[in-house]
């Protein structure tokens, strides 16, 4: 593909074709790569991971620099001579797919449940089938060279067999298990949610100030602890009141009861480290069925736990006559009768931060449901070990610190999800066994379920009935936790397992990277990367958060149509510094210079070269002048800092690195002195090889970061038509 340097350079006429052009020689397929001289293919691959977008998406900024990044590193060990893979993926996205698929059926007037659960994810297919491949067409816009050959999908037949093993493989190993447990809840998408599917967004509410009569002292009013809280409808469920066992003031109540108000039974005041006595009077309430720490703290002292709230969000027949209220609703009514019965000793405007489901906002409630939970002391152990040994690098190093917090602390993985759309549990009850599938089983196998890959064919309790499979499909992430391994063919695993390299922002360190780690070592024996390079994430100029809903998001594809996607790659990188990223569009503008500014660069050379006698291309450098001298030895220096700053993946000081040396050292000095050099006719040939050589090795170096317009300029120099840039030795 030859360049008409004559015009402009305009991307629009040039990246289509350039990316085409990619895809027809195969090469982003590491088996395919050319062994051709003057460099040898690496012994060792080179293996990236793209964090899996999810079927639902569409390209946004923090897809524009992940994805970036990552191709920065495959162009550059592509051409380093290393078999290089970057395996590409979708995610089904449970609650995401499924609450779009929702969507469409409402507007026709239809649920999920008058479709049916089989008739419904027929119409998740039929979708993910027209929409689901949007955002890997947008990536291939922004350049991606990933191995599309490869493209799995977390529904594909092969990863979904890998996925119920693995369900099975712990099973077995007796680390998932069943059990009735307070979970936090969405009652819009009708599912538990892990803690770091959670979102908290700020919100001015109250803090109300409610006296518990001590009904060890009598019932008058003077007598009671005064506990703070911002859900008093969530009271009717209080098992206890706990204090901290440290807090003198009510060393001498620990032990003694008190009345619940609006309740007619009497609760323990217990003792608890967890408790905060900074907060409120220094006395909470304990609710099990309906606060995560609160439940914590009822098995530590074997509390009741009594549900009030139901999984719509509505008060429950226990809550007397609030049943059948919204809680916003029984909050009001119930504050109201606080107060008339003297039990609300004051109410202060308190702001604090409420949970949120992190796909559809809708507020969390804490319930008491039956679900499968992953054991997560040992693996947590292994992925601490691992990162602590250094044999898992993560950078910048600050963020090992949100890493180890979090397993050091961590609580069992709640694994199962009240959806439709996902990988149905490997779990088949017996549908004539005394234990209801819904109750707490009473052993390890329940009695009354079998954990396998696939359907007994006699039930072996009752050895009569078609054993039905649980509704529950597992959490997304612990599908996407298997990636580097079930994103693989089995030949695959033996060549491009463990890989080298994950790069994602900050809010998947511990929901995908820790967990890929811990599975990598659980089913593979390895750690599945290197190295975890975690972005800053990109807000809008004035530092908000980017956001569709919001009107702050950014389409990143909106810049790649007007400017370009190697201006668009420039903008990206040029900003990522290490820190979160506000956003300047003047960047892009800066990137769309430079293409221009390569593009009249290399015209010049052409031009300058085109008229040579001899083979340019073999000829050996003979610097003759102090300007050839500099400009070789700054050459050199730039490639070494380059190499340096690509390999620590410190991607902006490279890009910088290579702006000043391609604009200043050669555009403003070099060919200047150029332009009186090829007068001479003894210094014509060194500096038309100088001229050229430069050029090249600056292309080289552009490459990563500028796939499309150094690969066009490239075609043109290059002698061979049947070589590529992206293939060509560093």
């Amino acid at each position: 593909m030859n360049a008409d340097f004559s015009k402009p350079y305009d991307p629009k006429e040039t990246e289509s074709g350039i990316y085409q052009m990619w895809l027809d020689s195969g090469y982003f397929n590491p088996d395919n790569l050319p062994a051709a001289k003057p460099h040898t293919p690496h012994p060792k691959p080179y293996v990236i991971y793209m964090p899996l977008p999810n079927v639902t998406g569409t390209l946004h900024m923090g897809h524009a620099l992940d994805n970036t990044g990552s191709d920065i590193l495959i162009r550059y060990y592509r051409m380093k001579g290393f078999r290089t893979l970057w395996l590409p993926g979708t995610d089904h996205a449970g609650i995401a797919t499924q609450y779009k698929v929702e969507k469409e059926l409402r507007k026709e007037g239809v649920s999920r449940f008058e479709l049916g659960r089989e008739k419904f994810i027929e119409r998740v297919w039929k979708w993910k089938e027209e929409y689901g491949g949007i955002i890997i067409d947008q990536l291939k816009k922004l350049g991606a060279s990933a191995d599309w050959s490869r493209l799995r999908f977390t529904m594909d037949p092969d990863y979904a067999k890998d996925v119920l093993q693995a369900f099975v493989h712990y099973y077995k190993k007796d680390l998932i298990y069943r059990g009735l447990r307070t979970v936090n809840w969405c009652p819009r998408c009708g599912t538990s949610l892990s803690e770091l599917e959670l979102e908290h967004q700020e919100e001015k509410g109250a803090l109300w100030y409610i006296r518990y009569p001590i009904s060890n002292e009598g019932f008058q009013i003077s007598n009671y602890v005064v506990v703070a809280t911002t859900r008093p409808e969530t009271m009717l469920g209080d098992t206890a009141v706990a204090v901290n066992p440290n807090d003198k003031r009510y060393a001498k109540l620990v032990g003694k009861t008190v009345r619940l108000p609006l309740a007619d039974r009497t609760i323990p005041i217990v003792a608890d480290m967890k408790i905060d006595p900074g907060f409120g009077t220094g006395a909470v309430k304990v609710t099990p069925a309906h606060d995560i720490l609160d439940f914590e703290i009822g098995q530590r002292h074997k509390l009741p736990s009594i549900q009030i709230i139901d999984e719509r969000g509505k008060m429950n027949a226990n809550a007397g006559s609030y049943a059948g209220m919204k809680t916003e609703e029984a909050r009001k009514a119930i504050v109201e009768r606080l107060a008339s019965e003297g039990l609300l000793e004051k109410e202060e405007p308190y702001v604090h931060n409420v949970t949120i489901c992190y796909r559809c906002g809708h507020v969390i409630e804490p319930i008491p449901s039956m679900q499968w939970f992953l054991k997560m002391d040992k693996l947590a152990h292994s992925a601490l070990k691992t990162v602590r040994s250094g044999t898992v690098n993560i950078q910048p190093e600050n963020f090992q610190k949100i890493y180890f917090d979090w397993l050091e602390n961590i609580r069992d993985w709640t694994i199962s999800r009240q959806l439709w759309w996902g990988h149905q549990l490997p779990v088949y009850f017996c549908k004539q066994a005394a234990n209801d599938k819904f109750q707490v089983p009473s052993s390890k196998n329940g009695n009354n379920f079998v954990v396998a890959s696939e359907k007994p064919k006699t039930c072996p309790f009752c050895g009569a009935c078609d054993m039905e499979q649980s509704p529950d499909v597992l959490d997304t992430w612990f599908s996407s936790a298997l990636w580097p391994f079930a994103g693989l063919s089995e030949s695959d695993r033996k060549n491009y397992y463990p890989g080298n390299f994950v790069s994602n922002a900050r809010d998947i360190l511990n929901l995908w990277d820790a967990r890929m780690i811990f599975s990598g070592l659980e089913f593979m024996g390895k750690p599945p990367f290197q190295n975890v390079f975690v972005h800053g994430t990109i807000l809008t100029k004035d530092g908000k958060r980017m956001s569709k809903s919001l009107g702050t998001g950014i389409d990143p594809l909106k810049y790649i149509d007007q400017y370009g996607a190697d201006a668009t790659r420039f903008a990206v990188v040029w900003q990522a510094n290490g820190q979160d990223i506000r956003w300047d569009e003047a960047a892009v503008m800066a990137g769309r210079k430079f293409c221009n500014k390569i593009w009249n660069a290399s015209r010049f050379v052409l031009e300058q070269t085109a008229t040579s006698k001899f083979e340019i291309r073999n000829s050996k450098l003979a610097p003759q002048t102090e300007a050839d001298k500099e400009i070789l030895s700054k050459l050199a220096e730039t490639k070494k800092q380059t190499e340096q700053y690509i390999e620590t993946f410190e991607f902006a000081k490279a890009l910088q690195n290579l702006y000043d040396f391609f604009w200043h050292n050669f555009c403003d000095t070099y060919l200047e002195e150029s332009k009186k050099q090829v007068t001479d006719e003894k210094m014509r040939p060194s500096t038309q090889t100088i001229l050229r050589n430069t050029l090249i090795e600056s292309l080289k170096m552009l490459h990563p970061f500028m796939p499309f317009i150094t690969e066009a300029v490239y075609q043109n120099l290059n002698e061979q038509s049947d070589r590529f840039l992206m293939t060509t030795e560093w």
